[in-house]
Order: C-alpha cells, then structure tokens, then sequence
C-alpha cells in the first residue's frame, strides 16, 4: 500500500472518493507539468483535500505551487507581521500596467490562500493566527495595488494637492472582521475611502482631489473584486461608507468628520469599533481616528447602547426568521455575532472612561471584561471557547469552495466533511459541543440584553403603574392604585409625578429621551412601592431624575438594570444625603450595578491600589482627565461608606476611619502628581549643609477631624504644609532653576488647585489652612525650623490643642519622623496646671457664644454645653497638662484612643474615661446621621440627656474646680 493510500484509509469512507479522484487529477497536471509529486506531508495533505476542494482543486491547477509550498517550508512556518508586503513586492517585480497586476495579485492570493487553509486545516496553526494572517494577506494587496495605481493615475493626471501644495494621499480604512484583524476565509472586506484636503492635481489634465480619488477608488476595488480567469483577490464591500451605496465613494476628512457628528447613527458606532487603516497614509488615517473617538466611545456611561445593540439585533433574528437561516452560525441564535455584541454593549458603554476596552479583538475584549469583573471568569472563558469554535467552524464552511456561507450543511456527505474537519468522528458528536457553545452564548446574551419589564398585575385590573404615570387612569383612580400598592402619601405622589410630567426637563426631552423616561417610571414606581418610605424615595428620586433627564444615558441604566434601580430606592429612602449626592454626581449610579462592592467598601491598602487602577486608564500629560479620575474616585468610595453605613454593616469609627483612609489615599497621590508636575519644570529641591548637598523633603500636616482620624462626609481638610530645607545653596538643580521657598510655594499651589478646583467632576475637598502659623496672614508654606520655632516662642494655647491631633498624612518619612519629635517636645512641655485650664475654659466659652446654633428647645451636639467639643477640649487639656510626666499620652492624635490612654496613667478612672468614650461615640453618632438626613446638628433638649448631664459635671470637675 502506497504511502497516499495509507493517508487515505484514515479518512472516513464517504469522503475517500473525492479525494482519491482529485490525487488522480493532480498526478496528471504533475506530470505534464514535469514535475515530481510529493511523498511528504501525505497524510496532511489527504485531510486538507478532505476538507478543502478549493485547496485540491488549486493544486490540480498549479502542481508547482504545492512543490513550492513544500519546499520552501511555508506550509510549516508562520508569518511574522509585514512579511506579507515583502513577499508581494517581490511578486510584483516588473509589473507595470493593470491588467497584468490583476493578474499577479490574484496568483499571490491563491498560492497564500491555500496555504493558510492547509495550516488551518491540518491544525498547525491556531485560529488567532489564522484570522490575522488573513487580514495581513488583505491589508497587504491592498496597499500593493493602491500604491501602484496611485502612482500610474498621477502619471497621467499628476499630484493631488491641497491649497498649499501638499500632495495628498488616500486612506483606507477597514472595518468589520478586517479592521478587528478576524477576517474569515473567504470574507468580504469592508471599506472606506478618504482623503485628507480637496485641492486638485498638479498635471496637465487637472482634476479635483474628489475626482482623482474617486477614480482611484473605482480602480482599486477592480484590482481586487472583478472575477477574471484568475478568480478574484478579496470581494469589496462599500456599504459601511458614509450614507452608504447612496453616499459619494471617497469622502475628505472635513465631510467625513462631519457626517458622524450630524448623521451617525447608533450602528455605525458599533462598526466603528473595528475601523484600522489598513491601506495608505496610516499617521493621517490615524489622526481621523482619534477625532472620531468621541463619537465611538461617550465620555459618560452610555447605557442607551444597550438598547441600540438589542434593537439591531431584533432586526438581524427577525431577517433570520424570515430567511430560514436558523442553521446560520453567525447570525443565528447563539451565533458569532451574539458574542461580538456581548463584548461591543460594553465597550460602548464603558469605553469613554476605560481605554483597555477600546480594543479591536473580541478575544482581546473578553479578557479585559474577565479582569475587570464585568464578566464573571467562567463567562469570559465559555464564551471565548465558543467564539474559536465557531470562527473555526465558519473558516472550514468557506475553506470547502472559497465561498462566503454561514449555514451549516444539511447533505450527509457535507455534515460528515464538516465534522471531520472539525476533529469529530460524526456529525451527531459535532452537533452536540455546537450545540452546547451555542446553548452559553444564548444564555450570555440574553443575560445581558434582556430588556425589564414591569411585574404585570392581574389580569382584572383596569389600570396599572404606566397607567398612572400616562395620567390614562385619571386622578383618583390613580391616587387609589397607589395607596393600594403602599404608598403612605398616594396624593403627594401622584402630585410629584404630575409635577415632573408637566415640568420642563421632561417636556423639554426627545421624542427617544420622552421613550425612556415612560418606560423607567412605571420601573420606578413598582420598585418604591416594595420597599418601605416609597413616597420619600419617590420625591427623592423624582428630584434626581429632573436633574439628569436630559442625560437620557442614566434613564436607560436604570431600565436595563432593575438591580440598580432597586439599590437607588433603598438608599434614597434611607438617606436623603444619598438622594443628593447621586443627583450631584449622577455617574455613580453606575456603582449601584454591585450590592457587593457597593456595600463593602475597600481598605486602605485596596484604595491604593484601586486609584492606581483608575489613573492608569487616563492619559498622564491630560491635567483634566486625571482631575476628573480623582474626583471620580473620591465620590464613588464615599458611595461605598455611606452605602455600607446606611446598611448597618459599618459601626461609626469605622466609618470616619474609611472616609479617613480616603482622604490620606487621595492627597498621597495629589502631592506626587504635584511633585512630578513641579520637578519636570525647575529640578529636585536641594540645599547643603557642610560638606553635604541633598534632597529637601516636605510633607502635607492633617489638623482637625482629618488628623484625628475622625472625618465626616462633608468634613473640609485642615492642612499645614511644611519643608525642611536649611542651609545654604537652597535651590533646585533644574535647567530652570528656584529658589527652594519659591519652589515649595509653587508645589503647594499646584496641590490646592488639584484638591480644590471645580471641574465637571465637582471638587476633591475644600481646604482650610487658618491652622499654619500666623493663620490667614502666614505663609503658605514653612520650613519646619520657621514652624518649631513659631510653635514654641509664638503659638497660642489653641495652636496647641489643635497640636495634639495633628500628624504627617502624605510626604517624606524623614519629615515625618522629625515632625512627630517636634511634636512631642512643643506638648510636653510643663504648663502652669492653673493658667492651662483658664485659657482653654476661655477659649470653649467663646466658640460656645460665637458658633452655637441651640436653643431652648434644640441642642447644638457640637457646640452647646455638654457636646462634643466640651469632650474634645477636655481631653486637649488633659494631654497638655499631663504630657510632660506620661509622653505616652502624645502616641495616638484621635479622641477615643487620648481617652484610653488617660485612663492607662491614671489621670481619669476607668469609670470616667469609659463615660466619655460612651459619650463622645453617641453625640457623634447622632451627628453623623443628621448629616446622611441633610439635617443640622440639632437633636431636641430632650435627647441623650443622660450623655449631656454626665459630660457637665465632669466638665465642671475638671475644668472649673481649682
């Protein structure tokens, strides 16, 4: 038995025949051809025939091809990138006229046609590789033959040049699979035409750039689409153009740009996902590109996609309906462009903010939803597995005869020849795993695009919520359905829905934005009515929707994600602070999509890490953008707390810690932006002393609640900024030199424009720096010798007090370190017992009468007597008093932990200080949740009286007896 022979008998029976008579038309062609057949690569070569009549049948054509494919090792090696323009201009050698060009691009593409089918089909290649040599093939023709035929045209017509006499060239752009390098085997490619400027050429028959790219076009898409006696090099598809087959073949960048800012539609932003020059000026391709992000890719979160992407998809299942294309593996039901869509919805929604999702690949698209947690891992990887499973399936479809088909076979003979090729042993075992990739794709899908719906009520009801909210149901029947369905004040919200129906953010809407609102409101109203407080998160919500309407992106984020919308009620309801903060900054109601993160919001170590994640994702040199990603930042991390504190899952001090940890977090990175920013212009700061020339630290000093660990949610930041330069020499070592006090000056204004600068964003905090030395009168930054020796000749007693919650948030550790002894030393100092507790008992009587909101009836938990800052004071005056005997005392800045340690020395009894920790935590938490309700730190004089009494009469013992 011949070695052929042997190959033949692995093949199934039914496919031996066709394979047997095509070895049979080979050897004649060989032999005719003088040429001697192979006796290698048999066993390749009988599963590729079997699989690929187009392959057998270009062998039989050509017999040399195949001797040249084996021999120069093609067949074994894969191409690295720009091989294929290298090999064809070789090809190409001497070609000077079209026809004989039409020619010789079509013999190049049948020779590496077969090729990539053979590697494909004998599994020496993995389909990654196979879709990107593909698109390399067709990117590479391309570009051969429009170089070629720009260059033949201009010799006839001369140059096109714009109005200051710059040749331009022609871009092509590729879309679709070939943009996204995915192309399949036998693929149409999708086309566009552009160029730079109009102008007209520079020879002696002139003609307009429009004109002369317009005829260049035409001879192109000849070069590649117009069977001949060769076949054909790629079919050219010009439909994605602007305006389609009824819009201009070539377009300038101007009319191009402009067609999407006012014409582009909803499904041009998801083909332009994919655009790549692939042909022609690539720097000028690419600049069009960049301008035309902002169309693709929404700087908000554009949820709308979601809708878009479904309608098309309803469009695609309702043709395939009524084609009978069910049997379609692309456009069928869980098909290849089920799995596009799943990936595209995200990255039109997500890829504004997210540039790791503005890829080509949907491989590539996939993966970044895996680690991103978009995607669940074991979606990521079951829908990755279906996608190289189907594209592996469509490139054997077409591999048979060349031909661009989808449509799984239904003939015996074909079934098996699929099956085979795809390493089953028959067509019921294939079925199966298709059918089980087909199954998870579906079920993805609609996971993903299903759209809500209301709960439907019984059938016998005459109206329902849409009935309400349309006004079809009439005024009392409508106040009726919703005190039925639990709304406590029906008539006031009735009334609040009548009043946001005939304002003007909705009567000022689009007919599409008007859609979308009609469809979230009965959404709406069901999720209030099945919670508790449904009127309270009704008006509250119906004040954020007002906001936002306009913003019709937020509309369709609530109506495609019941589950946020259910976390938007439950949180409005409980926290009218919430309700306002959203309305405020309504991007975050993307993070209401995960009750996981929502309400376990991150430790330090994981804030960190997250912001560095989030300014990844910008472009560093954009001032803006990352303004904007610390803002972003800021406001989705106080969500988390406030989310998580609203739930009960956060006791108080561990809430101040994590606003406290957000804070420290944020003006780390704000002082390295700064730094980095101010360094890149005039130089490191660096002073000498003696002998030695180095580097001078500074470092940012939290005072107030920051420094004690005690942050609120609407708490400003009481900053001290502080440098250690000294010596002589104080300058930087840049080319543009500073003074070290003017260069710390400049970094503390760069730090204060990052943290308080309204964006669209909002601002990072406001900044109170009364506590530096000299207060508003003083420099904005001090050497830390100019701060000792201020704190120790000049500083009041009150600069004292403030001392003892202070401490080093951000900067260098040598400052830190050095900043922590001063400390220590300006407080434990020995004070006059006596004259201490009359200075600090003056100091609170005066804060009493100035800021004191209370009355007769209302108790100002801060300022009133008895409150928190009568804790606080106490607790400063002890320190101060104590530090010099017990320096222990000075360890810890925060109230609760000074209280500890006062109790540790003796100086207060472990019943006392244990009162004032049980005190301290509950004035504070009652003040904390006036500020989740939006109320002032107010409580009626009855509240807590047993706190407040308590805290008098240690006050009195403390700070009034002698």
């Amino acid at each position: 038995m011949s070695t052929f022979e042997r190959a033949l008998d692995q093949l199934p029976p039914p496919l031996r025949a066709e394979v047997q008579a095509h070895w049979a038309s080979y050897l004649d062609a060989a032999q005719r051809a003088g040429i001697t057949p192979p006796d290698a690569r048999l066993d390749q070569l009988v599963k590729v025939w079997a699989g690929s009549d187009f392959v057998a049948r270009a062998c039989c054509r050509e017999p040399a091809m195949l001797t040249d494919l084996m021999a120069s090792g093609d067949l074994a090696t894969p191409y690295g990138a720009g091989v294929y323009g290298e090999r064809l201009a070789r090809w190409l050698q001497g070609v000077t006229d079209e026809e004989p060009l039409s020619a010789a691009l079509r013999r190049f593409r049948r020779r590496e046609m077969v090729r990539i089918a053979w590697r494909d089909l004998a599994d020496l290649a993995p389909l990654p590789e196979t879709l990107a040599e593909l698109s390399e093939l067709a990117g590479a023709v391309t570009e051969a033959a429009l170089q070629r035929l720009y260059q033949w045209q201009g010799e006839r017509f001369g140059t096109p040049r714009d109005a200051q006499g710059q040749a331009q060239p022609l871009v092509v752009l590729g879309m679709g699979k070939l943009g996204g390098r995915e192309l399949n085997f036998s693929s149409d490619i999708d086309l566009i035409f552009i160029f730079p400027q109009r102008g007209e050429t520079d020879g002696r028959r002139s003609l307009t750039n429009e004109e002369f790219f317009r005829r260049l076009a035409q001879r192109l898409i000849r070069a590649l689409d117009q069977p001949t006696a060769e076949g054909f090099v790629f079919r050219v598809d010009m439909r994605l153009r602007p305006f389609g087959d009824s819009g201009p073949l070539v377009m300038s960048f101007n009319a191009f740009q402009d067609y999407y800012q006012n014409h582009g539609r909803d499904w041009e932003r998801y083909a332009m996902i994919k655009a790549r020059v692939i042909a022609g000026d690539q720097e000028a391709g690419g600049r069009l590109l960049d301008t035309l992000r902002p169309f693709v890719y929404r700087r908000y979160l554009d949820y709308g996609a979601i809708e878009a992407l479904r309608a098309m998809k309803a469009m695609i299942a309702k043709e395939v309906a009524r084609k009978g294309m069910q049997r379609n593996i692309k456009l069928g039901p869980g098909g290849i462009r089920e799995i596009e869509f799943i990936g595209q919805v995200f990255q039109l929604i997500y890829g504004g903010r997210e540039p790791a999702l503005r890829e080509r690949s949907i491989l590539r698209v996939l993966d970044c939803l895996g680690q991103t947690g978009r995607l669940p891992a074991h979606a990521v990887a079951g829908l990755k597995e279906a996608y190289v499973f189907l594209r592996r399936v469509e490139n054997r479809l077409q591999a048979w005869a060349d031909q661009q088909t989808h449509n799984l076979p239904e003939e015996p003979a074909a079934r098996l020849r699929l099956a085979y090729a795809m390493g089953f042993a028959d067509w019921p075992a294939f079925a199966k795993a298709l059918e089980r990739h087909l199954a998870l794709v579906s079920s993805q899908f609609d996971q993903i695009f299903a759209a809500p719906q209301t709960e439907p009520g019984p059938a016998s009801e005459a109206i329902d919520f849409a009935a309400v909210w349309s006004g079809a149901a009439g005024e009392d029947n409508a106040i009726q359905y919703l005190q039925d369905r639990g709304f406590e004040h029906p008539a006031l919200a009735w009334q609040r829905l009548r009043e946001l129906r005939n304002g003007l953010s909705y009567r000022s809407l689009s007919q599409r934005g008007r859609e979308r609102m009609d469809q979230l409101i009965p959404l709406l109203l069901g999720a209030a009515a099945a919670g508790d407080h449904s009127t309270v998160a009704l008006e509250r919500i119906v004040s954020l929707l007002s906001a936002v309407a306009r913003r019709s992106v937020y509309l369709s984020l609530l109506i495609e994600n019941p589950l946020a919308l259910s976390q938007l009620v439950r949180l409005s309801s409980a926290s009218p602070w919430i309700a306002k903060y959203l309305t405020r900054y309504p991007l975050l109601l993307d993070d209401l999509l995960d009750p996981v993160t929502l309400y376990r919001p991150p430790n330090r170590f994981q804030l960190e890490t997250e912001l560095t994640h989030s300014l990844d994702k910008v472009h560093a040199g954009d001032t803006e953008q990352v303004m904007d990603a610390l803002r972003h930042f800021k406001q989705t991390q106080m969500l988390r707390v406030a989310a998580a504190d609203i739930s009960g899952a956060l006791p108080l001090m561990v809430v101040s810690d994590h606003l406290t940890w957000i804070a420290e977090v944020l003006l780390e990175k704000v002082l390295a932006l700064a730094w980095t920013e101010v360094t890149r212009r005039y130089g490191l700061p660096r002073y000498q002393v003696g002998e030695r020339r180095q580097e001078a630290g500074f470092a940012i000093v939290a005072y107030g609640k920051l420094g004690g660990i005690e942050l609120n949610y609407s708490s400003d930041l009481d900053l001290v900024f502080l440098h250690d330069s000294t010596g002589e020499r104080q300058h930087t070592d840049g080319p543009r030199q500073l003074d070290n006090a003017t260069f710390f000056l400049r970094l503390v204004q760069r730090i204060i424009h990052l943290l308080t600068t309204r964006t669209a964003a909002g601002e990072l905090y406001e900044v109170d720096m009364r506590l530096r030395p000299s207060g508003r009168s003083g420099l904005l930054v001090s050497s830390l010798d100019a701060f000792a020796e201020y704190q120790r000749h000049q500083a009041w007693t009150w600069e004292h007090q403030a001392l003892a919650r202070a401490r080093v948030v951000a900067g260098s550790a040598t400052l830190v370190e050095q900043f922590g002894e001063l400390r220590r030393e300006v407080l434990g100092q020995e004070r006059d017992s006596r004259l201490l507790q009359e200075e600090v008992r003056e100091m609170r009587q005066r804060m009493r009468e100035e800021l004191s909101a209370g009355t007769a009836s209302l108790f100002d938990l801060k300022q009133d007597r008895g409150g928190i800052a009568d804790i606080e004071f106490m607790v400063q005056y002890m320190i101060l008093a104590n530090a010099h005997r017990h320096p222990e005392l000075l360890t810890y800045t925060d109230n609760i932990r000074q209280l500890d340690g006062l109790e540790q020395v003796g100086i207060l009894s472990g019943e006392d200080a244990g009162f004032l920790r049980d005190a301290y935590r509950a004035l504070r938490r009652c003040l904390h949740r006036l500020t989740l309700q939006e109320q002032p730190g107010l409580i009626p004089a009855s509240e807590l009286q047993n706190f407040r009494d308590g805290v008098v009469r240690l006050w009195r013992r403390l700070m009034e007896q002698d």
